[in-house]
C-alpha cells in the first residue's frame, strides 16, 4: 500500500460573511496519486486546495505527511507541499524570472550556488531554459504558467497542488503544460474543469458539488 501524504477528516470552512464553502470534507491521498477534484463553480475546490498548504486554517483537520498543518510547521508544509495558483500573476511578482524562482529556496536558506542551481533545474524542467532575465510580466500566459510551476519545482516538492492549471490558455498551450505536469515526479493533486486534461493525467476523481456534501476519501478510479 502506498504510504499516505495527505489526510482530512471532516473540514468544514465558511467565508468571513458566514456562507459555508466546505462541510465535513474527509479525504485522503497516497503518494504517487494523481488526482481530480472536480465540480462546479462555487463548490469550494479552491478553498479546499488552500487549506493543503495553511494558506486557511485547520484546527488541525488537515494533515501531511502524518503531521497537522499549524503555524508551528507551515514552513516545512510549503517546502513538501508546493501550490500553484490559477491566475499565475499570484505568484510571479518580482522583477525577473529568476527572482521568482528563486523566492522559495532563498527562503529556504538555500546557498547562493545552490539557489542558482534550483532555478536552473526549475526553467529547465518546464521548458524555460534561458528565460531568467526575463520580466515575468512580459511574458505569455503560458510562460506565465510554466513560471510560476517553477517556483514551485525550485523547492523540490513532494506533492504539487495546482487549481485550473489549463484555464485560458489556447489548445497548444494547453497540451504543453499537459505533457510538462505528465513529467512531474510528484504527487498531484488538480482542480479543474477541463476533463481532457483528467483524462489524460489522473487516476482518480473527486467531485466535490456542494458545501453540505462529502467527499469519498476513496474517490473513483479511472
Amino acid at each position: 500500500m502506498m504510504d499516505e501524504v495527505i489526510r482530512i477528516e471532516n473540514l468544514s470552512y465558511a467565508y468571513p460573511d458566514g456562507q459555508p464553502a466546505l462541510s465535513g470534507i474527509d479525504l485522503a491521498v497516497s503518494r504517487g496519486e494523481s488526482v481530480a477534484l472536480i465540480g462546479p463553480n462555487g463548490a469550494g475546490k479552491s478553498t479546499l486546495l488552500l487549506h493543503l498548504n495553511g494558506i486557511l486554517h485547520t484546527d488541525g483537520r488537515v494533515r501531511v505527511f502524518g503531521q497537522p498543518v499549524g503555524e508551528e510547521n507551515l514552513k516545512e508544509v510549503r517546502r513538501r507541499i508546493g501550490l500553484v495558483f490559477q491566475n499565475p500573476d499570484d505568484q510571479l511578482f518580482s522583477a525577473t524570472v529568476f527572482d521568482d524562482v528563486a523566492f522559495g529556496p532563498i527562503n529556504l536558506g538555500y546557498s547562493g550556488e545552490d539557489v542558482r542551481r534550483a532555478v536552473a533545474d526549475a526553467l529547465e524542467m518546464v521548458g524555460m531554459s534561458g528565460y531568467g532575465t526575463r520580466s515575468s510580466h512580459h511574458l505569455s500566459l503560458g510562460e506565465k504558467k510554466r513560471s510560476a510551476i517553477a517556483t514551485i519545482l525550485s523547492m523540490s516538492p513532494e506533492v504539487i497542488v495546482l487549481d485550473e492549471p489549463t484555464s485560458n490558455l489556447d489548445p497548444r498551450g494547453k497540451w504543453r503544460l499537459i505533457q510538462l505536469l505528465k513529467k512531474l515526479p510528484a504527487t498531484r493533486i488538480i482542480a479543474t474543469h477541463d476533463l481532457e486534461l483528467v483524462a489524460e493525467l489522473c487516476g482518480r476523481v473527486i467531485v466535490l458539488d456542494e458545501p453540505t456534501s462529502n467527499l469519498d476519501p476513496r474517490g473513483s478510479g479511472g
